[in-house]
């Protein structure tokens, strides 16, 4: 072992090609650019999904359904886990805030209470919406409910 055969380790050195550097680089004249045009000159790039002229994927692709700007997205929550929480709290009444701070809802959300479970507990509660069947349990159960 001697100084003329030491090499460094395989895969340690990455090289790139080293383009613009003249003929003997083996990528002169043109620096691997082709000739004339905007892909010639420095600075160029392409629009994102630009596909050389033919016409984009997403300009081909035929677009369905419809997107309701004013829909209202609400956080659902169901009978079973109201219950859970009166389990664990022994609570009469279950307001907005009761929900945002047991971690059931965040301040921006909208609270909708859905009819999955059993309520078997008599409660009071105030949510954004509800639907039928929960409306019908609550009521069942010997509660009430308060749209906010």
């Amino acid at each position: 072992m001697d100084l003329s055969n030491l090499k460094p380790a395989k895969g340690s050195v990455k090289r790139d090609k080293r383009i613009g550097r003249g003929q003997g680089s083996g990528h002169g004249g043109t620096s691997t650019r082709g000739h004339k045009g905007a892909g010639q000159r420095s600075g160029t790039s392409k629009k994102l999904g630009f596909e050389g002229g033919q016409m984009p994927l997403v300009r081909r692709v035929p677009k369905f359904g419809f997107k309701n700007i004013n829909r209202k997205e609400y956080r659902a929550i169901n009978l079973d886990t109201i219950q859970g929480l009166i389990d664990a709290h022994s609570l009469a009444v279950i307001d907005f805030e009761t929900l945002r701070q047991y971690g059931l809802a965040s301040k921006n959300d909208l609270v909708k209470i859905l009819g999955k479970g059993e309520l078997k507990s008599k409660v009071e509660i105030h949510a954004h919406g509800f639907s039928a069947t929960a409306v019908r349990a609550i009521e069942a159960a010997g509660g009430n409910t308060v749209k906010i």
